[in-house]
């Protein structure tokens, strides 16, 4: 499986690929971390948000405090009238 501009293989714990779509990226300059939010083209209302630790490898995020920031993250991007108008 190779993945096109704005997708990603993701692994679970088990060695399994899913080929994802990007939604967008975001940073948190505080953190110094970099977070993906992705889903699967199957499910597009299913929007997971992983981070990026110091080797670059992917990991889901599981920390409420991050998980609790991704949400308002996440929501103020669905509620920018930009993005509303693409998706029209």
């Amino acid at each position: 499986m190779e993945p096109k501009e704005n997708e990603i293989i993701i692994y679970d714990e088990d060695g399994k690929e899913y080929l994802m779509n990007i939604l967008f990226t975001y940073e948190n300059p505080n953190r110094k971390t970099e977070y993906v939010f992705v889903y699967d083209k199957t499910s597009p209302d299913d929007v997971i948000v992983m981070k990026y630790n110091d080797e670059h490898e992917l990991f889901e995020v599981t920390d409420e405090e991050e998980l609790s920031e991704a949400e308002e993250v996440l929501n103020a991007f669905n509620d920018d009238p930009k993005i509303q108008g693409i998706k029209s």
